[in-house]
């Protein structure tokens, strides 16, 4: 885990200093605080899945960004225990498969939610879309306030730049891939 908060917080160094702001400048974008953001830059802090997504929404950026790796002409993905990102103590866990690929602008995740775990996502930015392909259990989830119930190897497609959650409402793990397009900038 460690690895993950120093590639994290050299990718957030990296885009704050392309874009010439200072923590005080990203704090106010985010929403985050200037000794958390500083924290994480310093890889002293791991981020929860909300903070990145508050800082990749307030930089509008992907969140997969934080995680990129070198381009190759093909790419094949497995679940890599050290890049897992995790939240709701640890009930949930995403896998970046694919980072943010600035030609395609897409980003894939294979997420598991344990038994009963619901997660709210905070609203992307205008436009963004998400495609969830649930593999196995079953996943209620409330987008803009509308609950839509997916069965096993049931998919649903929607703009994500509104409040969404997911809720495993089995009594067994459910597992997802996740795929978010941006619109181009």
């Amino acid at each position: 885990m460690e690895q993950v908060s120093l590639k994290i917080g050299e990718r957030l160094k990296e885009i704050r200093n392309t874009r010439h702001l200072t923590l005080d400048d990203v704090a106010e974008l985010t929403g985050v605080s200037k000794p958390m953001l500083g924290q994480i830059e310093r890889g002293q802090s791991s981020p929860t899945i909300n903070i990145l997504w508050k800082i990749s929404t307030g930089l509008k950026i992907p969140l997969s960004f934080f995680c990129k790796q070198e381009q190759a002409e093909y790419a094949v993905a497995g679940l890599d225990e050290k890049d897992m990102i995790m939240e709701e103590n640890g009930r949930m866990r995403a896998y970046p498969l694919f980072p943010f690929d600035p030609v395609r602008n897409v980003e894939a995740f294979y997420i598991e939610l344990d038994a009963g775990v619901c997660h709210e996502s905070l609203p992307h930015v205008a436009g963004v879309e998400e495609y969830v392909f649930l593999v196995q259990g079953t996943l209620k989830m409330v987008i803009g306030g509308k609950e839509v119930l997916l069965q096993e190897k049931q998919s649903i497609r929607f703009g994500a730049d509104i409040s969404h959650a997911y809720h495993n409402i089995s009594d067994k793990a459910c597992a997802a891939y996740n795929v978010i397009f941006y619109p181009n900038s």
